[in-house]
């Protein structure tokens, strides 16, 4: 039976580090594929998991967003989705709203995963408490350090798990992905894990409070 492979569509603001992200997966980026039609970077990336292989064609944008929007080709037939904003940058989780709407417009009812990226960097603008809109909208949230690899397997599996529709699912194998380029200090990595904990059980508020 040949490996399952899912359309897995990659947006946010530009500069959030999505490129960066992809690119830890070395398979993925010694195997990608250029869609010319739509300017657009396919990385094939292979999980191993307890019930086999399975492969997410991660579609990234190339700079495309920059643009304004992206068209409707990128996400058509996209099977899940990972959103990305930077936690020291403000304007882009303000921005998450939009990308989750354009990306429902078009495949209603597939998994996503909202990602914060950059924990690494000391200077964070987006605390754990101010992070509401997956609890809105019913999405999974992961702190994520692309340059240190921090959680960077965590979207993947939660993202498996939803389409495989087995909890069970769970990879046997770390992916080969770069080395850190940076260090995430292991204090501060569970103070996040606390905040967000912290955060989930709080009641939302009524409207988004400005951030």
């Amino acid at each position: 039976m040949a490996a399952p492979v899912f359309k897995l569509v990659l947006v946010g603001d530009g500069g959030v580090g999505k490129t960066t992200f992809v690119k830890r997966h070395l398979t993925g980026e010694f195997e990608k594929k250029y869609v010319a039609t739509l300017g657009v970077e396919v990385h094939p990336l292979q999980f191993h998991t307890n019930f086999g292989e399975l492969y997410f064609n991660v579609w990234d944008t190339a700079g495309q967003e920059k643009f304004g929007g992206l068209r409707d080709g990128y996400y058509i037939q996209g099977q899940c989705a990972i959103i990305m904003f930077d936690v020291t940058s403000r304007i882009t989780y303000k921005n998450v709203p939009n990308w989750h709407r354009d990306m429902v417009r078009v495949c209603e009812n597939i998994p996503i995963v909202l990602v914060g990226n950059k924990v690494d960097v000391k200077e964070r603008k987006v605390k754990a408490k101010q992070i509401t809109f997956h609890r809105k909208k019913n999405l999974q949230y992961y702190d994520i350090s692309a340059k240190s690899n921090y959680n960077f397997e965590k979207p993947f599996l939660w993202l498996a798990r939803k389409l495989v529709g087995n909890s069970e699912l769970a990879f046997v194998a770390s992916p080969a992905l770069k080395p850190p380029e940076v260090s995430i200090d292991l204090e501060t990595q569970r103070q996040y894990e606390a905040g967000l904990a912290n955060a989930a059980s709080v009641p939302l508020p009524d409207e988004d409070e400005d951030l």
